[in-house]
């Protein structure tokens, strides 16, 4: 999180306005290795994983592998002369390093529920997310210093030059030093109570009726994750324009740190208010709250809201990734964790990159030509994506009617 934070905050500033790529252009950084991580999440690593049974080991291979291949990207960004054809580089580069870093993902979504019972995996998860946090709001502030050089050089110095990929880098390494003090993971032959562990009644953990309310829990995840995300790119450009709000890099960490600190608060909360409601009527909770918060980055007419929006935001995350991830746990055989998990994060994987070269970046690409002014552009770009949220609150209230159908027959 202290990497995310670091690198990922001002990436997307650099690409467009140093590099020069389209809004559009810009979330391919974020789309194409999502693809890929996904890929090889889901037929590669996820399957390995379940037949060998082997999760911290994924965890370190991929972080190790993932830290030399981004000192690689920078490193081969530098050759072309063309600062378009840099920009591709990155978005090449970092594609290849997902594939590797896919090994990690697989690693910890499936080690946290071979380690945890169901009842304790939201808690678990927030808590995790909350420390997380206070990485990601140190990487912000470093990042938005290390951007311009202190002030001192221009900015998207810190990526031209190699500081920022130099620290991500090492702090990936720096990452797998306290994962060999955890346990491998992975589950036993001996395990045959899915059913039973995964928190639904017998008839629903059936074969048949698991998959088929797993598929549209899905589908109403890709909706609520692709809307939530698909201003994640986009939002540090919208905040940069001269013509709007013109935040500095600096200004811009605050307003990032201001998430990053709704989720560290409530990261620690998440683990009571599981205990008095279930997973279904907090992640509804949190998918409103994630409209709201859509909505009022559309609005924002002054820095105060932008910062209350980021706020709530940053409560939408925790409480959504928390509470999905505890009730996908409970229809996800144990023995089937590396697959299956990778299917429930491509809904997420994905989101911070697809829904923007899908939906957000071209509303904005299109309503720039079309002569409207940029604010204006990305405003209905928000507006959409509160849509695509809505959509999936409506598909996630037809999982829940029909897991509880199937629970009373």
């Amino acid at each position: 999180m202290f990497r995310r934070g670091l690198f990922y905050s001002y990436l997307s500033i650099y690409l467009r306005f140093f590099l020069g790529l389209s809004v559009t252009e810009t979330t391919l950084f974020a789309t194409l290795p999502m693809v890929l991580n996904i890929i090889f999440q889901r037929f590669v690593w996820g399957t390995i994983s379940d037949k060998l049974q082997r999760r911290r080991t994924f965890i370190i291979l991929g972080e190790i592998l993932a830290a030399f291949g981004t000192l690689a990207v920078w490193y081969c960004h530098k050759i072309p002369a063309s600062k378009s054809a840099a920009g591709y580089v990155i978005i090449i580069g970092l594609s290849l390093v997902e594939i590797f870093w896919s090994m990690s993902n697989i690693g910890w979504s499936a080690i946290i529920s071979d380690l945890y019972p169901a009842e304790e995996r939201t808690g678990v998860y927030g808590r995790l997310s909350s420390l997380g946090a206070l990485g990601r709001i140190v990487g912000a502030l470093l990042g938005g210093l290390a951007y311009d050089g202190l002030a001192r050089y221009y900015d998207g110095w810190g990526f031209d030059q190699g500081f920022l990929f130099f620290v991500a880098s090492g702090i990936m390494l720096a990452s797998t030093v306290p994962m060999f003090f955890v346990p491998e993971g992975g589950v036993g032959e001996q395990d045959q109570q899915a059913g039973i562990e995964s928190g639904v009644s017998p008839r629903a953990s059936s074969k048949t009726s698991t998959s088929k309310i797993f598929t549209i829990f899905l589908i109403a995840m890709i909706f609520i994750n692709f809307g939530r995300n698909s201003i994640a790119v986009i939002i540090s450009q919208y905040l940069s324009l001269e013509q709007g709000f013109a935040v500095s890099s600096r200004l811009l960490s605050h307003i990032v740190n201001t998430q990053s600190l709704a989720i560290f608060l409530f990261g620690l909360f998440v683990t009571r208010l599981s205990r008095r409601y279930q997973d279904i009527v907090l992640l509804f909770a949190g998918t409103g709250v994630g409209i709201l918060s859509l909505l009022g980055y559309a609005a924002a007419t002054t820095l105060p809201v932008v910062f209350l929006s980021s706020f709530l935001a940053g409560v939408s995350m925790v409480v959504i990734l928390s509470s999905s991830y505890s009730y996908a746990s409970r229809l996800i055989p144990p023995r089937q964790r590396g697959q299956q998990f990778a299917w429930f994060n491509a809904t997420f994987f994905l989101s911070w990159g697809a829904a923007g070269t899908l939906v957000t970046g071209p509303i904005v690409d299109l309503l720039l030509k079309a002569g409207t002014g940029p604010v204006f552009a990305y405003r209905m770009s928000f507006l959409a994506s509160a849509v695509l949220v809505i959509i999936g609150a409506i598909v996630l209230f037809i999982t829940d009617r029909m897991q509880r159908r199937d629970q009373g027959s």
